[in-house]
Formats: structure tokens, C-alpha cells, sequence
């Protein structure tokens, strides 16, 4: 049986004379836009009691009511893929996602994904927004990600995402010895050129904070812990390689293997193999959708990254003047 939903919001001062369809799509972000559109043309999202079409202008202080009935939101196959749970109950669910799979299907990876896994473990995502997935993690990105297992708790998660008041933290692998931590506050959005990769730009991007600390730092390298303030696309990624620590592994946005001057065979292969972004989603923390309690939780580092860490600690020691 579909569920029944009713919401409604306020259009703000910020969004007066927007489109209905683009301001619905800021007010209830948790949906996608095409539902969104659909809902509007069949009367079942209505400004102040009356149907408008999507294209249509609404002011500041107009009523948006939703009423709808929440049919099947993805049309994705279940496959029996293995996840790694941490927790689950029946609002969320928490899991270790390995470096390699994919969030979402899409063009070129049209199954095998994580939301495929996710219908076959729990076919009732199917009727949520995106599967039931909040957050995501780069396909080469691993670790700790929570699901929403239903509806409330979509819109719950989703609402702590936007307060930003949901704790990440991660580790990386940066190229460079820095010198101390930091925070990086630099709006980002799609590269002006290369569309598939994102960049800081100096007009026109969204807000993007990452605060990180260095907890190891090598000769050449260094492992920080990052806390995300905000969740762009490739944030981390992006906002480490614009203080030119790009991270250790990453095709996109680190540019060629950097090998320290008399580096090791045994550094010099670790290096060049590594084979994705140095990158660890190893904490999150979330108030409970239901309870409100607060629940934290920890994904240990992979074995790669173990791995590379290991070699740094013997290959790519600390001098006593503080450099390979």
C-alpha cells in the first residue's frame, strides 16, 4: 500500500518571484524534481488552495501544500549484493560502503550500485525519495553512510544535513608535509570547462566549509582529519587540492604521482598503485529520526589505506630539520 504524505511550507522573502516548480524544489528538497512537477500538474502541490502550473511565478508568504500519494519513487532492479551493516532498525540503516561501488545508478553503471543492494536488503526504499540515500560517498570514496528507511525519517535526515548539525569526519592522505591544520572556506560548483569535475569558484558557487587537522604528518605526505561543515560534490577533494595538498591516488584532481627525491622502490610502487583517492569516511554522528537520541558511529580504515600508511611510516619518515 502507498503512503500518504501531506507538507507544507512558506515561500521565503529570498525566493519571491521564482518559478513554483524551482521553489518547490528548495522547499522540499528531499524530492526530485520531476515528482515535484508531476505533483504540481495534477493538482496535488498547490499554492494558497489553487493549482498552478509549474512555470508560474509564486511570492514571499504563499502557502505551498503537498497531498500526494507516495507511489514508487525508483524504478531500479534489487540485487543481491553484500552490504556491510553497522546498524539497522526501522527508520535507518548504517553501513561500510568499500571504495569501488557506486551510489546510485546512472549512465555506465546502470546496476551493481549501492541502491541496488539496498532494494534487495529492504524493498520498501523503493518508495522513497532517491532510494532512501541522504548522503553519498564518491564511488571511490569508502566508508560510513546512513539510509533513511522511511519516509519521516528521509525528511528527518534530510533536515539535519540542511542545519548542518550531521558530524562527518574523514580521513585522507594528502601529498605535501603540512605545516598545521585548517579550514578551506571556498564556494565551489561545476568547472566553468570540464563539466564532470566541480571547482572553487569566485562567483557564483555554493557554500563549501572544510575544517581539517593534521594526525600524522611523513616526510612528504600527511593524514588529516577532515570534518565537512557543508557536503558538496568532491568537496574534500576539491577544497585539499586548492590548498595544494591534493589528496595521495586521486585521477581527478591530483594530478600526476608525486615521488619524493631518493623515495624508496617500496614508496615509489605504494604510491603509484594506489588505486583511488585517499579518502575514509570513518565517523558519522546524527540525532535519531524517531528517538532523538544521539547516535555516533565508526568505520575503521580500509586495508588499503592501512597499507599506504604503513609504508609512509617506514619510507617517508620525518627528518630532524622536519622534511624527507
Amino acid at each position: 500500500m502507498n503512503e500518504r504524505i501531506e507538507m507544507a511550507a512558506t515561500v521565503p522573502v529570498e525566493l519571491d518571484g521564482e518559478r513554483l516548480d524551482q521553489v518547490a524544489a528548495r522547499l522540499f528538497s528531499g524530492y526530485s524534481r520531476s515528482r515535484l512537477q508531476t505533483w504540481i500538474r495534477a493538482g496535488e502541490l498547490q499554492v494558497d488552495g489553487r493549482q498552478y502550473r509549474p512555470r508560474d511565478k509564486v511570492t514571499a508568504g504563499q502557502l505551498l501544500e503537498i497531498a500526494a500519494e507516495l507511489v514508487a519513487e525508483v524504478s531500479w532492479r534489487a540485487q543481491p549484493i553484500a552490504l556491510d551493516i553497522v546498524y539497522e532498525d526501522d527508520s535507518i540503516i548504517v553501513l561500510n560502503k568499500p571504495a569501488g561501488l557506486v551510489v546510485h545508478p546512472a549512465a555506465g553503471h546502470m546496476d551493481g550500485t549501492l541502491v541496488n543492494a539496498l532494494l534487495e536488503h529492504a524493498p520498501e526504499l523503493a518508495q522513497l525519495p532517491r532510494g532512501g540515500i541522504v548522503h553519498r560517498l564518491d564511488m571511490e570514496t569508502s566508508g560510513i553512510m546512513v539510509v533513511a528507511r522511511s519516509l519521516a525519517a528521509h525528511h528527518d535526515l534530510v533536515a539535519q544535513l540542511q542545519a548542518r548539525t550531521v558530524k562527518r569526519e574523514y580521513c585522507a592522505v594528502c601529498i605535501g608535509a603540512m605545516t598545521g591544520g585548517g579550514t578551506v572556506d571556498a564556494p565551489m560548483g561545476r568547472h566553468p570547462r570540464q563539466r564532470k569535475k566541480m571547482a572553487v569558484l569566485s562567483a557564483g558557487g555554493k557554500p563549501a566549509i572544510t575544517h581539517y587537522r593534521v594526525a600524522r604528518r611523513f616526510g612528504h605526505h600527511t593524514r588529516i582529519t577532515v570534518n565537512l561543515e557543508t557536503g558538496r560534490t568532491h568537496q574534500i577533494r576539491v577544497h585539499m587540492a586548492h590548498r595544494r595538498y591534493p589528496l595521495v591516488g586521486d585521477p581527478v584532481y591530483g594530478g600526476r604521482p608525486r615521488i619524493p627525491p631518493g623515495a624508496s622502490a617500496e614508496l615509489i610502487a605504494a604510491l603509484r598503485e594506489f588505486p583511488r583517492q585517499a579518502l575514509h569516511a570513518r565517523a558519522l554522528g546524527l540525532l535519531h529520526p524517531v528517538s532523538g537520541e544521539l547516535m555516533e558511529f565508526e568505520c575503521p580504515l580500509p586495508e588499503d589505506m592501512l597499507g599506504l600508511l604503513a609504508v609512509l611510516e617506514r619510507e617517508d619518515p620525518v627528518t630532524a630539520r622536519g622534511h624527507g
